[in-house]
């Protein structure tokens, strides 16, 4: 059991280090919203999955702290998206190439 909890802590954490990297990586606010949610959420709630494997006494705690991530990380998310449009960001736009010479 002490590999399978060691298998979904790594799992996270590789989501996590993809999430932070998307951060960064990515051209406008809403891909950067979409790259931090998404990524840190699987990374997040597989990290406590290991956790719980680790400790099967703590899972009720665990399970709270999942069930926060889970109901607050879409409605941040979603608020972010908004005030970013309101405010007049325009998402990324890659312009075609062809016939441009």
């Amino acid at each position: 059991m002490q590999i399978l909890g060691a298998v979904f802590i790594l799992i996270g954490a590789s989501f996590l280090f993809l999430g932070a990297l998307g951060l960064i990586r990515m051209p406008d606010v809403y891909n950067r919203i979409q790259a931090g949610t998404k990524a840190t959420t699987l990374g997040a709630l597989s990290v406590l999955l290991g956790v719980a494997i680790y400790h099967p006494l703590w899972w009720s705690k665990l399970l709270i702290i999942a069930l926060f991530i889970l109901l607050t990380s879409p409605v941040a998310s979603s608020t972010l998206a908004r005030a970013a449009y309101k405010v007049g960001l325009t998402p990324y736009r890659i312009e075609p190439t062809e016939g441009k010479h």
